[in-house]
Protein backbone atom coordinates (compact mmCIF):
# COMPACT_ATOMS: atom_id res chain seq x y z
CA UNK A 1 0.00 0.00 0.00
CA UNK A 2 1.48 3.22 -1.08
CA UNK A 3 2.05 5.78 1.27
CA UNK A 4 0.78 8.82 -1.69
CA UNK A 5 -2.76 7.19 -2.01
CA UNK A 6 -5.24 9.95 -2.28
CA UNK A 7 -8.48 7.98 -2.76
CA UNK A 8 -10.92 8.55 -5.41
CA UNK A 9 -10.99 12.06 -6.99
CA UNK A 10 -12.62 13.96 -10.28
CA UNK A 11 -11.10 16.58 -12.36
CA UNK A 12 -12.52 19.66 -11.20
CA UNK A 13 -14.73 21.66 -14.00
CA UNK A 14 -15.92 25.04 -14.21
CA UNK A 15 -19.44 23.86 -14.30
CA UNK A 16 -19.11 21.90 -11.16
CA UNK A 17 -17.14 25.06 -8.99
CA UNK A 18 -20.73 26.00 -7.04
CA UNK A 19 -22.20 23.17 -6.54
CA UNK A 20 -18.98 21.82 -5.23
CA UNK A 21 -18.01 25.13 -2.87
CA UNK A 22 -22.55 24.27 -1.80
CA UNK A 23 -22.60 20.54 -2.08
CA UNK A 24 -19.41 19.63 -0.26
CA UNK A 25 -19.26 16.01 -2.10
CA UNK A 26 -18.00 13.59 -0.41
CA UNK A 27 -14.93 12.57 -2.81
CA UNK A 28 -11.04 12.74 -1.70
CA UNK A 29 -9.69 14.90 -3.99
CA UNK A 30 -9.63 16.51 -7.04
CA UNK A 31 -7.14 17.09 -10.19
CA UNK A 32 -6.85 21.03 -11.84
CA UNK A 33 -5.58 21.54 -15.60
CA UNK A 34 -2.55 23.54 -14.57
CA UNK A 35 -2.86 26.16 -17.41
CA UNK A 36 -6.48 26.94 -16.44
CA UNK A 37 -4.91 28.65 -13.36
CA UNK A 38 -1.60 30.00 -14.35
CA UNK A 39 -3.20 33.41 -14.25
CA UNK A 40 -2.74 36.30 -11.59
CA UNK A 41 -6.80 36.19 -10.47
CA UNK A 42 -10.18 36.34 -11.75
CA UNK A 43 -13.12 34.37 -10.48
CA UNK A 44 -11.76 31.15 -11.86
CA UNK A 45 -8.55 31.27 -8.93
CA UNK A 46 -11.25 33.03 -6.27
CA UNK A 47 -13.44 29.66 -6.56
CA UNK A 48 -9.89 27.30 -6.77
CA UNK A 49 -8.96 28.40 -3.42
CA UNK A 50 -11.97 28.26 -1.86
CA UNK A 51 -12.50 24.48 -2.86
CA UNK A 52 -8.63 23.83 -1.74
CA UNK A 53 -9.56 25.06 1.22
CA UNK A 54 -11.23 21.61 1.61
CA UNK A 55 -9.96 18.97 -0.39
CA UNK A 56 -6.27 18.12 -1.53
CA UNK A 57 -5.36 18.55 -5.24
CA UNK A 58 -3.02 17.60 -7.73
CA UNK A 59 -2.11 19.68 -10.98
CA UNK A 60 -2.48 17.94 -14.63
CA UNK A 61 -0.58 20.13 -17.38
CA UNK A 62 -1.02 19.51 -21.21
CA UNK A 63 0.80 21.99 -23.14
CA UNK A 64 4.31 21.25 -20.89
CA UNK A 65 5.69 19.38 -24.93
CA UNK A 66 8.08 17.10 -22.74
CA UNK A 67 8.96 15.47 -26.64
CA UNK A 68 9.46 18.92 -28.48
CA UNK A 69 12.54 19.78 -30.05
CA UNK A 70 11.76 23.43 -28.55
CA UNK A 71 13.76 24.76 -25.87
CA UNK A 72 12.19 24.58 -22.54
CA UNK A 73 9.74 27.26 -22.12
CA UNK A 74 10.92 28.74 -18.71
CA UNK A 75 8.36 31.48 -18.75
CA UNK A 76 5.19 29.04 -18.73
CA UNK A 77 7.81 26.85 -16.02
CA UNK A 78 7.82 29.95 -13.84
CA UNK A 79 4.27 30.30 -13.55
CA UNK A 80 3.74 26.53 -12.96
CA UNK A 81 6.03 26.75 -10.19
CA UNK A 82 3.90 29.76 -8.90
CA UNK A 83 0.74 27.98 -9.10
CA UNK A 84 2.62 25.09 -7.48
CA UNK A 85 3.43 27.33 -4.64
CA UNK A 86 0.13 28.59 -4.09
CA UNK A 87 -1.63 25.26 -4.20
CA UNK A 88 0.79 22.90 -2.62
CA UNK A 89 -0.56 19.84 -4.44
CA UNK A 90 0.28 16.48 -3.76
CA UNK A 91 1.79 16.28 -6.97
CA UNK A 92 2.07 17.71 -10.07
CA UNK A 93 2.33 15.95 -13.87
CA UNK A 94 1.96 16.13 -17.41
CA UNK A 95 2.27 14.25 -20.94
CA UNK A 96 5.00 12.04 -22.40
CA UNK A 97 4.62 13.98 -25.66
CA UNK A 98 5.34 17.00 -27.51
CA UNK A 99 2.99 19.50 -28.43
CA UNK A 100 4.29 22.16 -31.15
CA UNK A 101 7.20 22.99 -33.54
CA UNK A 102 9.01 26.55 -33.92
CA UNK A 103 7.14 28.04 -30.88
CA UNK A 104 3.59 26.73 -32.47
CA UNK A 105 1.36 24.86 -30.55
CA UNK A 106 -0.26 22.13 -32.28
CA UNK A 107 -2.98 21.94 -29.32
CA UNK A 108 -2.86 18.28 -29.49
CA UNK A 109 -0.93 15.47 -27.73
CA UNK A 110 1.59 13.73 -30.00
CA UNK A 111 2.72 10.86 -29.85
CA UNK A 112 6.54 10.11 -29.72
CA UNK A 113 8.60 7.95 -31.55
CA UNK A 114 9.99 5.00 -29.42
CA UNK A 115 14.06 5.58 -29.94
CA UNK A 116 17.11 5.60 -27.66
CA UNK A 117 17.52 9.15 -29.07
CA UNK A 118 14.01 10.42 -27.89
CA UNK A 119 14.05 8.34 -24.12
CA UNK A 120 17.64 10.55 -24.03
CA UNK A 121 15.94 13.51 -24.85
CA UNK A 122 13.07 13.42 -22.84
CA UNK A 123 14.95 12.43 -19.87
CA UNK A 124 17.30 15.06 -19.96
CA UNK A 125 13.99 17.63 -20.14
CA UNK A 126 11.91 15.87 -17.33
CA UNK A 127 15.35 15.93 -15.03
CA UNK A 128 16.07 19.74 -15.45
CA UNK A 129 12.13 20.29 -15.14
CA UNK A 130 12.10 18.31 -11.70
CA UNK A 131 15.53 19.98 -10.75
CA UNK A 132 13.15 23.66 -11.60
CA UNK A 133 10.11 22.31 -9.79
CA UNK A 134 11.98 21.12 -5.93
CA UNK A 135 10.63 17.93 -6.79
CA UNK A 136 9.60 14.55 -9.06
CA UNK A 137 6.67 14.49 -11.16
CA UNK A 138 4.11 12.21 -12.99
CA UNK A 139 4.23 11.32 -16.44
CA UNK A 140 1.28 10.26 -18.54
CA UNK A 141 1.00 8.05 -21.35
CA UNK A 142 -1.14 9.59 -23.96
CA UNK A 143 -3.36 7.98 -26.94
CA UNK A 144 -1.97 7.41 -30.15
CA UNK A 145 -3.30 7.10 -34.01
CA UNK A 146 -0.03 6.84 -35.71
CA UNK A 147 2.70 5.22 -35.06
CA UNK A 148 6.76 5.79 -36.52
CA UNK A 149 8.80 3.37 -38.84
CA UNK A 150 11.87 4.69 -36.71
CA UNK A 151 10.18 2.84 -33.30
CA UNK A 152 12.55 0.13 -32.15
CA UNK A 153 10.87 -0.55 -29.07
CA UNK A 154 6.85 -0.79 -27.71
CA UNK A 155 5.27 2.24 -26.00
CA UNK A 156 5.23 0.42 -22.39
CA UNK A 157 8.71 0.14 -22.66
CA UNK A 158 9.71 3.44 -23.91
CA UNK A 159 7.71 4.62 -20.96
CA UNK A 160 9.49 2.36 -18.28
CA UNK A 161 13.07 3.91 -20.07
CA UNK A 162 12.19 7.11 -19.66
CA UNK A 163 10.64 7.45 -15.92
CA UNK A 164 13.63 4.83 -14.45
CA UNK A 165 15.95 6.93 -16.14
CA UNK A 166 14.47 10.50 -14.99
CA UNK A 167 13.67 8.81 -11.68
CA UNK A 168 10.05 10.57 -12.29
CA UNK A 169 6.56 8.87 -11.29
CA UNK A 170 3.26 7.59 -13.76
CA UNK A 171 0.19 8.86 -14.61
CA UNK A 172 -1.34 5.56 -15.55
CA UNK A 173 -3.96 6.39 -18.06
CA UNK A 174 -6.12 3.26 -18.03
CA UNK A 175 -8.53 4.78 -21.18
CA UNK A 176 -5.70 5.69 -23.10
CA UNK A 177 -4.06 2.30 -23.10
CA UNK A 178 -7.40 0.74 -24.22
CA UNK A 179 -7.60 3.74 -27.01
CA UNK A 180 -4.24 3.04 -28.48
CA UNK A 181 -4.59 -0.98 -28.04
CA UNK A 182 -7.50 -0.61 -30.36
CA UNK A 183 -5.66 1.58 -32.52
CA UNK A 184 -2.97 -0.39 -33.15
CA UNK A 185 -3.70 -3.76 -32.20
CA UNK A 186 -1.64 -4.21 -29.45
CA UNK A 187 -2.78 -6.53 -25.98
CA UNK A 188 -3.70 -4.21 -23.27
CA UNK A 189 -2.81 -6.40 -20.81
CA UNK A 190 0.81 -6.08 -22.12
CA UNK A 191 1.19 -2.53 -21.34
CA UNK A 192 -0.30 -3.16 -17.74
CA UNK A 193 2.59 -6.26 -17.18
CA UNK A 194 5.11 -4.04 -18.95
CA UNK A 195 5.24 -0.75 -16.47
CA UNK A 196 6.98 -0.64 -13.31
CA UNK A 197 4.85 -0.55 -10.87
CA UNK A 198 6.25 0.64 -8.25
CA UNK A 199 6.44 4.26 -10.25
CA UNK A 200 2.89 4.22 -10.66
CA UNK A 201 1.06 7.20 -8.70
CA UNK A 202 -2.36 7.62 -10.30
CA UNK A 203 -5.03 6.24 -12.38
CA UNK A 204 -7.19 8.22 -15.46
CA UNK A 205 -10.06 6.81 -15.97
CA UNK A 206 -12.73 8.31 -18.85
CA UNK A 207 -14.78 7.48 -21.55
CA UNK A 208 -13.98 7.77 -25.47
CA UNK A 209 -15.93 7.79 -28.80
CA UNK A 210 -15.50 4.20 -30.59
CA UNK A 211 -15.78 4.75 -34.72
CA UNK A 212 -15.31 0.64 -34.78
CA UNK A 213 -11.99 0.74 -36.85
CA UNK A 214 -10.72 3.17 -34.32
CA UNK A 215 -10.96 4.77 -31.09
CA UNK A 216 -10.50 8.41 -30.37
CA UNK A 217 -9.73 9.48 -26.48
CA UNK A 218 -12.70 11.99 -26.07
CA UNK A 219 -13.36 12.06 -22.74
CA UNK A 220 -16.95 13.20 -23.61
CA UNK A 221 -18.83 9.99 -22.81
CA UNK A 222 -19.65 7.61 -19.41
CA UNK A 223 -16.50 4.87 -18.86
CA UNK A 224 -17.54 1.92 -21.36
CA UNK A 225 -17.62 -1.76 -20.02
CA UNK A 226 -14.21 -2.75 -21.51
CA UNK A 227 -12.81 0.49 -19.66
CA UNK A 228 -14.07 -0.59 -16.48
CA UNK A 229 -12.51 -4.40 -16.72
CA UNK A 230 -9.14 -2.89 -18.02
CA UNK A 231 -8.96 -0.84 -14.71
CA UNK A 232 -9.49 -4.34 -12.60
CA UNK A 233 -6.41 -5.57 -14.52
CA UNK A 234 -4.52 -2.48 -13.31
CA UNK A 235 -5.71 -2.80 -10.02
CA UNK A 236 -5.15 -6.64 -9.95
CA UNK A 237 -1.26 -5.90 -11.02
CA UNK A 238 -0.59 -2.23 -9.10
CA UNK A 239 -2.07 -2.82 -6.18
CA UNK A 240 -3.91 0.71 -4.64
CA UNK A 241 -3.46 3.59 -6.43
CA UNK A 242 -5.16 6.89 -6.48
CA UNK A 243 -7.99 6.69 -9.30
CA UNK A 244 -9.69 9.57 -11.08
CA UNK A 245 -12.40 10.58 -13.84
CA UNK A 246 -12.04 12.47 -16.22
CA UNK A 247 -14.65 14.65 -18.01
CA UNK A 248 -14.07 17.67 -20.74
CA UNK A 249 -17.39 17.78 -22.97
CA UNK A 250 -20.88 16.97 -22.56
CA UNK A 251 -20.04 17.26 -18.83
CA UNK A 252 -22.95 15.56 -16.83
CA UNK A 253 -24.12 16.70 -13.15
CA UNK A 254 -21.88 16.63 -9.98
CA UNK A 255 -24.26 14.09 -8.68
CA UNK A 256 -23.82 11.85 -11.73
CA UNK A 257 -20.30 12.04 -11.88
CA UNK A 258 -20.07 10.68 -7.92
CA UNK A 259 -22.09 7.97 -8.87
CA UNK A 260 -20.05 6.96 -11.36
CA UNK A 261 -16.51 7.19 -9.26
CA UNK A 262 -18.93 4.72 -7.08
CA UNK A 263 -18.82 2.09 -9.46
CA UNK A 264 -14.58 2.86 -9.52
CA UNK A 265 -15.26 1.98 -5.46
CA UNK A 266 -16.94 -0.42 -5.88
CA UNK A 267 -14.47 -2.57 -8.68
CA UNK A 268 -11.50 -1.68 -6.20
CA UNK A 269 -13.13 -2.86 -2.99
CA UNK A 270 -14.08 -5.94 -4.78
CA UNK A 271 -10.78 -6.45 -6.55
CA UNK A 272 -7.96 -5.75 -4.15
CA UNK A 273 -7.05 -8.32 -1.14
CA UNK A 274 -7.90 -7.79 2.40
CA UNK A 275 -3.44 -7.12 2.79
CA UNK A 276 -4.02 -4.32 0.58
CA UNK A 277 -7.53 -2.66 1.90
CA UNK A 278 -5.39 -0.66 4.97
CA UNK A 279 -7.83 1.40 7.23
CA UNK A 280 -7.25 4.51 4.55
CA UNK A 281 -7.97 2.30 1.68
CA UNK A 282 -10.85 0.73 3.24
CA UNK A 283 -12.28 5.09 4.31
CA UNK A 284 -12.38 5.60 0.56
CA UNK A 285 -13.96 2.62 -0.88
Amino acid sequence: MSQHFLGFGLGLRTDHFHDVLEQKPDLDWFEVISENFMVDGGKPKYYLHSIREHYPMVMHGVSMSLGSTDPLDMDYLKRLKQLHDELQPEWFSDHLCWTGLDGVNAHDLLPMPYTEEAISHCVERIQRIQDYMGRRMLIENVSSYISYAESGMTEWEFLREVTDRADCHILFDVNNIYVSARNHDFDPLDYIKGTNAERVRQFHLAGHTDYGDYVIDTHDHDIPDPVWKLYKEALMHFGPVSTMIERDDNIPSLEALMAELDIARRIAADTLTEDQLTPRYKEAV
